[in-house]
Parts: structure tokens; C-alpha cells; sequence
């Protein structure tokens, strides 16, 4: 046991993380919230609008995973945070019976000026090219207009902390403004220095008024400059938080990403649990473990699956196979050989490909069960490398394509990453 460093309230911590093993810097611990104990390294599925689409969480939970992410950006406007809390909050709202951490609404809401925001998130593809959503920020927060009935909405990190204490979530984000690529220095800088304060209001409301078991991160915010990225962890390290998270623009190339990141979580203290936001490439993945991160989330795989793609061990193909192309027609091999998963075990490639290319709705569902169940696989496959000192032996074989994930996916009814 490396850390342990529980985050003391007069009722109890609000969360336990704990450092089990090292190989290098990459870690493998336990992270102990209020409703789920997740061993780490860990992928957290997106559950944006409170479900996984096209699963039920009875898939979810059979797959493994006892935490997802909740946007609280959709939930505050569609079906509004008050109606959220009259049912106890997102597991009694939902049916989850694992655990939720809740983004601070800060990326969609900047996202909206920058125009990077999927109209698939948002669940629009009417707005009329042009229109202005976001209206201004300033040090009260964020004005917007409502995607869902155009009305004006000031999104503050008062607001965005009451949202998340009624949402009930057992990990909450501070509200900060995440600066877009090409934000030059002195916006980005700025924008740092309010995001600054912002988390100070942020820790001042929610220390009095969220539920007491409610965890809150910080984020690392400074853009693509290292002396930014170190006053924005300085800021932190001085703050009443449980976590950090890594936000911001992460750079222009992989490379650039992972010295960003390698930035971001030198000299932060071993009791602190990581979160690494937006990122869920295999091959991103790995490069953050072995920086030291403990968490991810990523709408990556779920959404590759709607969209008829698969994830394989075929670092060639960046990891992915487009079912919907002609190669997969008369291929009779399922999409990972020896993958235990439903869909491996009972569907061929050249199925898929049917499913895929006649627009069946069941496509989007196999192929998101099948990602997930990879992404299980790859980080358990981590986990254990880590613990069993063999990490970058495990990394270079993936990355070569010759490592199958430790043989499997995830078979239904395993949970490798919950514990407790």
C-alpha cells in the first residue's frame, strides 16, 4: 500500500483511493465512492443523458463496469436537475445501481462558442447554421441559449455544483472554462486565472450544501503551456478536493498530448486519484497509464459502434474495423477470435456487416456491447500487468498487435474491475 489518504468528514470520507501497485509510474488501486469500489486503471463508459445507449444497465453491470459518466450540461436542460433530485437522484432516477461521476457542464457549454460539440451529443441536428448558442462569459459564469427551447440559460459553478448535488453523483467536477486549441496564451491564461476562482466558489458551495459523500475534482486546465499547466496544479494542491481531473486542450498531435499530460500529473501526490477527461484511444490509453492516470472516459467506443464500427486488436487499423466496408461480407471469422463476449461467441463479421449496411437498430446495440466489453478487457489486462510488474512488456505487445487482451474480452457476469 503506496496511499491512503482518505478525505476526512465529520460523517465520513467522501472517498477512499489507495495505491496497491507500481510498475514504473504507472499505478493500479482502488478507488472506495459511497455506491461502487473500482479497482483502477479504470474506463468509465458515458451515460451522458443518465443511460448507455442502445443498453440497458443490466448489459452494463454483466460487463463489468460499476461507473459511468453523467452529463450534466443534457440533465440540467432535458429532464432538469429538479425532477432528477424528486426521484433521490441519477441511480434511483435511472435504475444504476453502481456509481456516477457528473461533468461540471463546463466542456459542452464552451464548446457551444467553438462549434466542437457533436450535434449527436446535444441531441439536435435542427439548429439553423450560425445561430449563436453561447452568449458570453464572464466572471459570473456562462450565458447560453438552450438547445432544447432556445431559452437563456447563466450556467455558474454555483449552479453547476447545485445541479450535481441534486443529481446525487458520487464524484462531482468543478465548473471551468475548457480553452479551445487555438486559444492563444493570453486568453488561455486568463481563462485559467477565473477558472481559479471559479473552483474556490465551486468548493465553497458544495462543502456546505452537497451531500456529504459527494467527492469534488479539481481540473488542470493551461492549454498547451507548461508554466500554466503547473499554476493551475499549484491552485489545486492548495484547494479542499478529493481528485484531479485533466481538461483543456490537450494539444495538436499524440505527442504533444502526452507531454500536456505528463505535465499535468508530475509531482501531484500519490493520495490524489486521476482522471484524464475525453480520452479513450487504445493506444492514448496506454500512453496515460503509463503516465500515471487512473481513469478515463471517452464517448469513443460507444459511439464508433453506432456508427457500425468495431473494436479489434488490430493496432493496424488503429484498432478499428469498419463493418459496413465490402471486406466484411463473406467473413465467417467473429469480429475478435477467442473473444468470449455474446456477440463473438454467436455473430460472424459477415452478419454484422448485414446488420451495419441495412440500418438494423440491433447493430448499434452488438457492436456497443462488443466495445465494451474490449475496453473492459484492455484495461484488466492492464491492471493485472501492472500488478504483476509487466506493464510495458503488456503495452509493446498490444501495441504490436500480438497481445489479444489477455486472450478475452469480458465475458458476461464477469466484474474484473469491481471489488467489494
Amino acid at each position: 500500500m503506496l496511499a491512503d489518504r482518505p478525505t476526512a468528514r465529520a460523517d465520513g470520507p467522501r472517498l477512499r483511493f489507495v495505491v496497491e501497485a507500481r510498475d514504473g509510474d504507472a499505478r493500479a488501486g482502488l478507488l472506495q465512492l459511497r455506491h461502487a469500489t473500482i479497482a483502477t486503471p479504470v474506463f468509465v463508459p458515458l451515460a451522458s443523458a443518465a443511460t448507455v445507449r442502445t443498453l440497458d444497465f443490466d448489459d452494463v453491470e454483466r460487463l463489468g463496469y460499476r461507473l459511468l459518466l453523467g452529463n450534466t450540461f443534457l440533465l440540467m436542460l432535458r429532464p432538469g436537475a429538479e425532477l432528477v433530485a424528486r426521484f433521490g437522484g441519477l441511480r434511483e432516477f435511472s435504475g444504476w445501481q453502481g456509481a456516477f461521476i457528473t461533468d461540471s457542464g463546463g466542456f459542452q457549454v464552451f464548446s457551444l462558442g467553438h462549434g466542437s460539440v457533436a450535434d449527436e451529443i446535444k441531441g439536435s441536428r435542427s439548429r439553423p447554421a450560425g445561430e449563436r448558442l453561447l452568449l458570453g462569459i464572464d466572471e459570473r459564469g456562462a450565458r447560453f441559449r438552450s438547445y432544447v427551447d432556445g431559452s437563456e440559460q447563466l450556467l455558474t459553478p454555483e449552479r453547476s455544483m447545485a445541479v450535481q448535488a441534486a443529481l446525487a453523483s458520487d464524484i462531482a467536477l468543478a465548473f471551468d472554462e475548457c480553452t479551445p486549441f487555438h486559444a492563444g496564451r493570453e486568453y488561455t491564461e486568463r481563462a485559467l486565472e477565473r477558472t481559479n476562482r471559479w473552483l474556490d466558489r465551486c468548493i465553497a458551495w458544495q462543502r456546505a450544501n452537497a451531500p456529504s459523500w459527494q467527492a469534488l475534482y479539481g481540473i488542470v486546465q493551461g492549454g498547451v503551456w507548461e508554466d500554466l499547466r503547473e499554476r493551475s496544479k499549484a491552485h489545486l494542491l492548495t484547494s479542499d478536493i478529493d481528485g484531479i481531473a485533466i481538461g483543456g486542450s490537450l494539444g495538436r498531435d499524440k505527442q504533444q498530448m502526452r507531454q500536456v499530460v505528463a505535465w499535468s500529473v508530475r509531482d501531484l501526490p500519490d493520495a490524489l486519484p486521476r482522471h484524464l477527461l475525453g480520452i479513450g484511444d487504445v493506444e492514448d490509453l496506454l500512453d496515460a497509464v503509463a503516465l500515471g492516470i487512473d481513469s478515463f472516459d471517452c464517448a469513443t467506443p460507444t459511439r464508433l459502434a453506432r456508427h457500425g464500427t468495431a473494436l479489434v486488436p488490430e493496432p493496424a487499423r488503429r484498432f478499428r474495423l469498419d463493418l459496413a466496408k465490402a471486406a466484411s461480407r463473406d467473413d465467417a471469422r467473429p469480429l475478435v477470435e477467442g473473444c468470449p463476449c455474446t456477440v463473438c461467441a454467436r455473430h460472424t463479421r459477415a452478419y454484422l456487416h448485414y446488420l451495419v449496411r441495412a440500418g438494423e437498430p440491433s447493430a448499434g446495440r452488438l457492436l456497443t456491447l462488443h466495445n465494451l466489453a474490449f475496453m473492459e478487457a484492455l484495461m484488466s489486462g492492464i491492471r493485472a500487468a501492472i500488478r504483476e510488474g509487466r506493464f510495458q512488456q503488456y503495452r509493446a505487445a498490444v501495441l504490436a498487435g500480438e497481445e489479444p487482451f489477455g486472450g478475452r474480452c469480458a465475458a458476461p457476469g464477469e466484474r474484473p474491475h469491481t471489488a467489494g
